[in-house]
């Protein structure tokens, strides 16, 4: 699987963590696609304390990920950044299999 994080996102992720009282030591960050939003699907993020059958497990950034295989699919090529510019403070997915996003940026399709 070819997916990234920018390093800005992994410290923001850290520092997330850190202010939710995570153990990363304990815990995965999961990633996950979702249906959803005006474009069909959309992206998750959050924690979680167990690998699930048939996730795939990575580091990436020196974060544990988890990812369903179905997500997967979706995030093939992803890379998540963290952004505090004027196009707006949060996490962004840039995927090259969107084929369409809404205008807000939270959710695609194909």
């Amino acid at each position: 699987m070819t997916l990234t994080i920018t390093n800005r996102a992994g410290e923001q992720i850290r520092a997330v963590a850190d202010l939710e009282n995570i153990d990363l030591n304990k815990s995965y960050v999961r990633l996950a696609v979702i249906q959803g939003g005006c474009s069909g699907l959309t992206y998750d993020l959050g924690w979680d304390t167990e690998v699930r059958e048939g996730d795939t497990q990575i580091e990436l950034a020196g974060l544990p990920i988890v990812i369903d295989q179905r997500s997967g699919l979706y995030l093939e090529g992803t890379e998540l950044d963290f952004t505090d510019g004027l196009e707006g403070k949060g996490f962004h997915f840039s995927n090259p299999q969107a084929s369409r996003t809404c205008a807000c940026g939270e959710s695609f399709g194909l």
